[in-house]
């Protein structure tokens, strides 16, 4: 399947809801290529502007050169995704692939290389495996991958595998010509404003921010950041989210940042009940995510979500100690009672039949 052609740096800085994709498997955790179709179809009729594969809500072992699902997931997406924006001969609209790149050099390069052959856009490049390594290391390794595919910058948080990195690394990474967006989330307010003052001193206006940080979605898209640039105060804020909790009630995320486009649009300030909308959100990822339990069960609690709309069959990933922590499943049974509002379920119900059709 033919990927159409896509302005990357125009799409991404519009603003776009782009969801972590998960993995669905059988009860023996078999690749359950059937239902992880219907996930892509979902993600797209939903309207989301893009999608991540191979990333940590995918789940990371599927990198493993044992596992051997890289190529095939990678893949099954793309073709998924460019047929379903196809079908009935409609023009496809503009819809970006991010792909996870993983690993030392010699690993991310050839990840960036499969990426760009199924058609993906740009590469998430994750640093977990750069850990302990100097921020010249790591800067070098990361112009190295640039050279192979444009960058879509991660900041993970460290409960989760990431590190910490400082200003000082993001206003040197920002230089780097082939960085096309940097997605924020190391989960720390701190952190947080240190990678947009970079960016934002870097005078780079052609690098798009997303958040991240599932833990303050309303707030990081809601807010304007100053920074002061040559004795000048300047804004700078996030235009869209790539975000493992738009993995789930997609179509809910959907309609939350197009209201929050139109809110910055029209300059009449943030109502009220955007910020209660987010801290309802909030509540809701703390049960999806796990966080009682140090994000445990983060991947089986997203796809718990996705199970009970019948998107995929159950909460299995490919590590068999990765499971529902005790209270998790009443946890989110609460919250998506109590707040109804944040979910797509009657939306999913009346299309899924589809979405599952081989």
């Amino acid at each position: 399947m033919h990927t159409p052609p896509l302005n990357v740096r125009a799409h991404l800085l519009a603003g776009q809801v782009i969801p972590a994709h998960p993995l669905a498997l059988t009860p023996d955790r078999a690749f359950d290529e059937r239902h992880q179709r219907a996930l892509t179809r979902y993600y797209v009729e939903s309207g989301a502007g893009g999608m991540a594969v191979g990333v940590h809500t995918t789940g990371f072992r599927i990198h493993d050169a044992d596992v051997g699902l890289y190529r095939p997931v990678l893949q099954l997406a793309s073709d998924t995704a460019d047929a379903w924006l196809a079908r009935d001969g409609a023009t496809a609209r503009p819809f970006v692939k991010v792909a996870g790149l993983v690993g030392r050099t010699d690993q991310a390069l050839r990840e960036a290389l499969i990426a760009r052959e199924l058609g993906y856009h740009c590469g998430l490049l994750s640093l977990g495996a750069w850990r302990d390594a100097s921020d010249a290391d790591i800067l070098a390794h990361c112009r190295r991958v640039a050279e192979a595919i444009p960058l879509f910058g991660f900041y993970l948080q460290p409960a989760v595998g990431g590190r910490v990195l400082s200003h000082r690394f993001w206003r040197e990474f920002a230089e780097i010509r082939g960085v096309v967006a940097i997605k924020v989330a190391p989960f720390d307010r701190y952190a947080t404003l240190d990678v947009i003052r970079a960016v934002t001193e870097s005078g780079r206006d052609d690098i798009a921010l997303y958040t991240g940080n599932d833990d303050a979605i309303v707030s990081d898209l809601v807010t304007d950041v100053p920074s002061i640039v040559g004795g000048v105060e300047v804004h700078t804020r996030f235009v869209g989210g790539l975000l493992g909790q738009w993995a789930v009630w997609t179509r809910a995320a959907i309609e939350l940042l197009d209201e929050v486009q139109a809110v910055h649009a029209s300059r009449v300030g943030v109502p009220s009940r955007l910020l209660t909308y987010g801290a309802a959100l909030t509540h809701a990822n703390a049960a999806i995510f796990d966080v009682a339990h140090g994000f445990r069960g983060c991947l089986p609690g997203i796809l718990e979500v996705l199970r009970r709309q019948g998107l995929v069959r159950g909460t299995w990933t490919l590590d068999p100690h990765e499971r529902l922590s005790e209270g998790q499943a009443d946890a989110i049974t609460r919250v998506a009672s109590q707040w109804p509002l944040l979910t797509d379920d009657a939306w999913v119900s009346l299309r899924r039949e589809a979405w599952l059709q081989a």
